[in-house]
């Protein structure tokens, strides 16, 4: 018998009661409907200091609840991000999870401080970035080349041996209509439904 895939969705804006949230829990929700175990990870939730006060120069000893989210990360097949873009990036909250959250020795190491390229500890798993923004996506593209995903995926993912990596960006979030955000919850529950 297969074992069910393990799902890890995390939301990445600090208001679980925002259109983030809805997204989050509507592919958790598909996700289970296509046969996924699922966790879903409320960054707001979490208590910890989100500044690296030394840089990697010292790992900061991690809260229990950093320590958890790793343990949910090492878990999962599948680990979703939700998450708005505020000023051409994730939010404070995501971003000090991840600086402290996936440190070296969890996310990468070098064996070397010579080696250019780390070993990558996170190998085994895909990943899904969705993404709100207000502004229009290919102003965005224009602008920025999507940098919010492109961080994400290269600097973060793609170096901790997470891939493929897909992405789904919704825009312009401010102006749509219900009508609209409930035709984005669908496509999201479709997405969990296939595990994708």
């Amino acid at each position: 018998m297969a074992m069910k895939k393990r799902v890890l969705v995390i939301l990445g804006h600090p208001n679980k009661d925002s259109f983030n949230g809805d997204i989050a829990r509507a592919y958790a929700e598909g996700a289970k409907e296509g046969g996924a175990e699922v966790k879903l990870l409320y960054l707001d939730d979490l208590e910890f200091d989100p500044i690296l006060h030394k840089g990697y120069e010292t790992i900061q000893q991690l809260e229990p609840n950093l320590l958890l989210a790793q343990d949910d990360i090492r878990w999962c097949d599948h680990l979703v991000w939700v998450y708005p873009t505020w000023w051409g990036s994730p939010p404070a909250l995501m971003k000090g999870f991840i600086e402290r959250a996936f440190h070296p020795s969890f996310a990468f190491k070098y064996k070397r401080k010579k080696d250019f390229f780390p070993v990558q500890l996170l190998k085994g798993r895909s990943a899904r970035l969705i993404v709100t923004m207000d502004d229009f996506r290919l102003a965005d593209f224009i602008i920025f080349y999507h940098s919010v995903i492109r961080v994400m995926k290269w600097s973060v993912l793609l170096l901790s041996g997470i891939r493929p990596v897909r992405s789904t960006i919704f825009s312009s979030v401010k102006r749509s209509s219900k009508i609209k955000r409930e035709k984005w919850l669908n496509k999201v529950r479709r997405l969990g439904q296939k595990l994708r």
